[in-house]
């Protein structure tokens, strides 16, 4: 069993949402930087186009057909990801990566498809609990391990439209304090890695995106992501970062220093310096 005040680097990771845009890039990057990893999306073609690029690097990948809404194809998905070499698979998962997300419709709340919306909730966390359920158990089991949720400033602030999106991001970024807050003692390490805006196939299609041409770099993301499955990043477990200022240099040099309470972390803040709820609001 592992200290669980330090955990090893990983070895294998399961990304979601593989296929392409950021998953892929991440998928690769971990690949580039000596991980084995498993690749879980519905597409099982698309899959194998991207298993073969992680062949290519010399790693082992693991193709995974599945939707991340049902239960029974994510346990079946990181049973076969988990299972021994000679399986066919990774033997264990070190690092899991929810990427797999959708955004709904770009309207207002009371103009929303209910259908849509509930879609948009159930991919983008029920995707993540079901991955988590399935897979961090087994973490623990080892002495740790450490889960990246892609989210999303959309997780930190108000939006007028995309209620679904805006929602299931906030919802995320609580599971994964959440994870957090009940894993870490045990060497569970959780990060919430906002990427900013990467030119992919869902931001372009995307009514408040049209017409721009200033995007996040895509490798951003990546190098925060590989920096963490190496363990650089431990000191930020729990926290919301952004790859639109955050790098893994300027996290570990704030991590390093003296910070607040609840760092990075979703809470309500006072209205003023004299709200009697200021001390319970800013102490928990």
């Amino acid at each position: 069993m592992a200290d669980a005040a330090v955990v090893p680097p990983a070895r294998t990771a399961l990304v979601t949402g593989a296929t392409r845009g950021i998953g892929r890039a991440i998928a690769l990057g971990l690949a580039d930087a000596g991980l084995d990893v498993a690749l879980l999306a519905r597409d099982a073609a698309r899959i194998e186009r991207v298993v073969a690029e992680v062949r290519d690097r010399g790693r082992t990948a693991v193709a995974l057909a599945a939707d991340v809404t049902d239960p029974a194809a994510v346990a079946e998905a990181v049973r076969r990801a988990e299972a021994p070499a000679e399986a066919g698979g990774l033997g264990s998962v070190d690092l899991l990566v929810n990427n797999a997300g959708r955004i709904d419709a770009e309207v207002p709340l009371w103009e929303a498809d209910a259908d849509e919306w509930w879609d948009i909730l159930a991919t983008n966390v029920r995707g993540p609990f079901l991955l988590a359920r399935n897979v961090v158990p087994g973490m623990l089991a080892r002495g740790g391990g450490r889960v990246v949720d892609l989210n999303s400033g959309a997780g930190s602030h108000d939006m007028t439209v995309a209620s679904a999106y805006n929602l299931s991001k906030t919802a995320l970024l609580r599971l994964g304090h959440h994870l957090h807050a009940a894993g870490h003692g045990r060497g569970l390490r959780v990060l919430e890695v906002a990427p900013g805006v990467v030119q992919t196939d869902m931001t372009g299609s995307m009514a408040m995106h049209s017409g721009r041409t200033e995007w996040t770099p895509v490798e951003r993301t990546v190098d925060i992501v590989t920096a963490f499955a190496r363990g650089e990043l431990d000191a930020c477990s729990g926290w919301f970062v952004r790859a639109t200022h955050d790098t893994p240099a300027s996290l570990a040099a704030l991590a390093a220093g003296p910070t607040v309470p609840a760092a990075r972390r979703l809470r309500v803040q006072p209205a003023s310096e004299t709200d009697p709820l200021a001390e319970t609001l800013t102490g928990r």
